[in-house]
């Protein structure tokens, strides 16, 4: 099993094909001498497996009568088709064999590796060599249909890597993909790393021979049942050992051409439709070539954050991270911190709530290793295949999917940085001996999450999700929904809606990445039932509480501020004589400053409007002076600033550039009892505004904003807002309904 045992095998099969073509040539053709046999594909390569068809090119002159060359061909062939020998063949001159490789990328990649046999050398080297110089000379036209066919074969077939049952010529990553590696490089285009898959290409090429071998059959498709001897054969422990190792070198392969198109695309100048460069969007990164960089000069080894600050960056405007960067950042690492910084932290949310735009970003940081070094856990769930019929990927690769669809479930919560962070993570604890892995979840996410920076409360939430994820799914299927004793069994080990409705969402997520074989319609009703009913024996979700602010710094005038900075992000506080619409002109004055709002607490007593700011700056401006900042928020008070003209421009802006598709924004209101107030909740993809929108849209409608809480949780922008009628009093059913509508028809007209 090997190289050279298939070599040796060709190299038996060129014997026997010699022998037999020769005899047939002196038989019936006048000139034995005007016909060639030749090999192509793997045959060609003297790769033969022992189920592989014969694929052969036989070559003539065009001397021959049509008669005489069919008699030849029938009786060389016919033994070979007696004996139960799969033969793929073609009968061609010079001419014929040009010309359709112009036309079909196939024929094209197969005479790269077309080889002489037996009959005319003369006549197979002027082919060959046709063959080489027009692969060569027409790379404009042989790489676009070469990648299209890659990526329609990918479609088909998946990605070798996570499969679980995967065919190991046809799926991305695989024997397939390694030939057209080999092709590319000969294009001369560019220099492709292939020693980066050698050690991959000869375990998949040994897989499929000893597959071929035990099965006695010619498909490629590495099936559950037969994993297991396959892996006995070549000396693994087990299955789950062999296909880890089948997984690592699918990956091998499939970062190989991802880095091969990027340096094609590169070299060929290509760049999109937009601009080809761009001013910082992150610190220390570029746009260039709808690729996010590295800034020319930028001490990667002195900013350890970095990576994960490159990762949102790329993953929320829907672009890759350049390959450079990436081994950049690899060889350059910088430990993090523990606790992560905060903006670390989003930027993992960020990450994560890219969707399925988030997957080439994660694994091209994966591929680089960047991945593990910054969440060692990672590490052993890396390529860990699932012996389970219900799954069609490993592990990892089904926390990434759970974690894409999460991504599109964040309006369903409240706290949606911890929908995506327990979907990327729920299936930490697989893969260890004798340990529920739910339950060894729980104890590996609790310190993961605090390492994070999670604070305890969150760390339990996680927790919960983690240990928890099956419950819903399980009670649903297997409980009557209408004893009592089934809804508190649920509540007895959720506690609260807002963890009720992140498990929701969770098991929403988790079974739609599993696959219809363990998420139906019927599954998805009896869990939103399920979950309905402990709701309801809940009353109902509790609004959050307003926020107590007691002010750092006292009134002076009409309105007095200070800016405290700590550790890249900066508090500011300001204190202001109430008036209608303020809090609309003190968030639109942040935006303006282009100050990103990580959280805000606002609070209005006795006229007088406390508000505490949480903001990050953006890379290409500075932090504005307390004075400075306090004279725009003056000339926004008296309408000396047209705050809504620029926020427009600053959206409009946002419009160019949208990055990835996310869910329309969500608002709803409740009225909470305790303190006679409508409380207002907008749920939202962040973007320039939000808040000022937000309030503004309120303040129209003549209500009296008592207080705010405002929380940015990756991009993800969830604002809470207290507000009462005129005369201090609650929004009537009809009111709240009215305002409701009125906020999320604003917030839309920005998509």
């Amino acid at each position: 099993m090997g190289t050279r045992e298939r070599r040796d095998r060709s190299d038996s099969v060129d014997r026997e094909l010699s022998i037999s073509f020769s005899k047939s040539a002196i038989t019936f053709l006048k000139d034995p001498g005007s016909v060639a046999l030749t090999a192509v594909g793997g045959y060609g390569r003297g790769e033969l497996a022992p189920g592989s068809d014969l694929d052969i090119l036989i070559l003539h002159d065009g001397s021959n009568k049509a008669d005489d060359l069919s008699q030849f061909i029938n009786d060389f062939l016919y033994p070979l088709w007696s004996a139960g020998r799969a033969v793929d063949h073609s009968v061609r001159t010079r001419a014929q064999t040009r010309d359709i490789a112009a036309e079909d990328i196939r024929v094209a990649l197969g005479l790269l590796d077309l080889r002489f046999i037996q009959g005319n050398k003369d006549l197979f080297a002027t082919v060959d060599e046709d063959s080489r110089d027009s692969w060569r000379n027409n790379q404009k036209r042989n790489l676009p249909k070469l990648r299209e066919s890659l990526e329609e074969r990918a479609n088909r077939s998946g990605e070798l890597a996570f499969l679980l049952e995967p065919d190991l010529k046809e799926a991305r990553g695989g024997l397939r993909d390694i030939n057209a590696l080999h092709a590319i490089e000969a294009s001369g285009v560019v220099a492709v790393a292939l020693e980066r898959m050698a050690s991959g290409q000869a375990l998949l090429s040994n897989v499929r021979d000893v597959l071929h071998e035990l099965s006695g059959k010619t498909r490629d498709q590495l099936l559950l049942t037969e994993q297991d001897k396959v892996a006995a054969e070549m000396g693994f422990a087990d299955a789950d050992a062999l296909m880890l190792e089948v997984a690592k070198s699918a990956r091998s392969v499939d970062y190989l051409m991802d880095l091969t198109w990027h340096r094609i695309d590169q070299k060929s100048g290509k760049s999109w439709l937009r601009k080809k460069s761009s001013p910082e969007v992150a610190r220390g990164l570029v746009l260039e070539n709808e690729e996010i960089s590295i800034k020319p000069g930028y001490e990667i080894s002195k900013d350890p954050e970095i990576g994960l600050r490159a990762a949102a960056s790329a993953a929320q405007r829907g672009v890759p991270i350049s390959i450079d960067a990436c081994i950049a950042m690899a060889e350059n690492f910088t430990a993090l911190p523990t606790p992560w910084p905060r903006s670390v932290r989003e930027d993992l949310v960020s990450l994560i709530g890219g969707g399925i735009e988030m997957l080439r970003v994660f694994e091209a940081l994966d591929q680089e290793g960047l991945i593990a070094k910054w969440i060692p856990e990672w590490a052993h769930v890396r390529f860990l295949p699932q012996r389970n019929v219900l799954h069609r990927h490993t592990v990892d690769r089904h926390m990434l999917e759970t974690a894409v669809r999460a991504a599109a479930l964040t309006r369903t919560v409240k706290r949606p940085d911890l929908l995506l962070v327990g979907a990327l993570f729920h299936d930490i604890g697989k893969g260890f001996a004798n340990k529920d892995h739910s339950e060894y979840g729980e104890e590996l996410i609790l310190p993961l999450a605090k390492r994070i920076g999670f604070d305890e409360e969150d760390c339990n939430i996680l927790g919960l999700m983690v240990r928890e994820h099956l419950l819903l799914s399980e009670v649903a299927t297997r409980r009557d929904l209408d004893d009592p004793a089934t809804i508190a069994l649920v509540n007895e080990r959720v506690k609260d809606p807002d963890s009720l409705q992140l498990l929701h969402a969770l098991s929403i997520a988790d079974g739609q990445a599993t696959g219809r074989t363990a998420w139906s319609d019927w599954k998805a009703s009896l869990v939103s039932t399920l979950v309905n009913k402990c709701l309801a024996a809940m009353s109902g979700t509790k609004p959050v509480a307003q926020p107590e602010l007691t002010p750092k710094i006292e009134l002076t005038g009409e309105i007095s501020l200070a800016i405290e900075e700590g550790d890249g992000i900066f508090e500011i506080d300001v204190i202001a004589r109430d008036q209608v619409g303020l809090l609309s002109i003190v968030a639109g004055v942040l935006s303006i400053c282009r100050l990103e709002v990580r959280a805000a607490r606002t609070k209005t007593t006795n006229e007088i409007a406390v508000f505490r700011w949480t903001v990050a700056t953006d890379p290409n401006v500075e932090m504005p002076s307390e004075s400075k900042l306090l004279e725009l928020l003056h000339k926004g008070i008296h309408g000396e600033l047209d705050i809504g003209r620029k926020i427009d421009e600053r959206v409009d802006n946002y419009r160019r550039n949208p990055g990835i598709p996310t869910p329309p924004p969500v608002v709803t209101v409740m009225n909470d009892i305790a303190t006679s107030a409508t409380v207002v909740e907008v749920r939202m993809h962040d973007r320039p505004g939000v808040l000022y929108s937000v309030a503004k849209a309120i303040s129209r409608t003549g209500v009296d904003i008592r207080a705010a809480i405002v929380s940015t949780l990756g991009a993800e922008a969830f604002d809470t807002l207290y507000v009462t009628d005129v005369a201090g009093n609650a929004l009537t059913e009809a009111q709240a309904r009215l305002l409701a509508n009125q906020v999320e028809n604003l917030l839309n007209t920005y998509l």
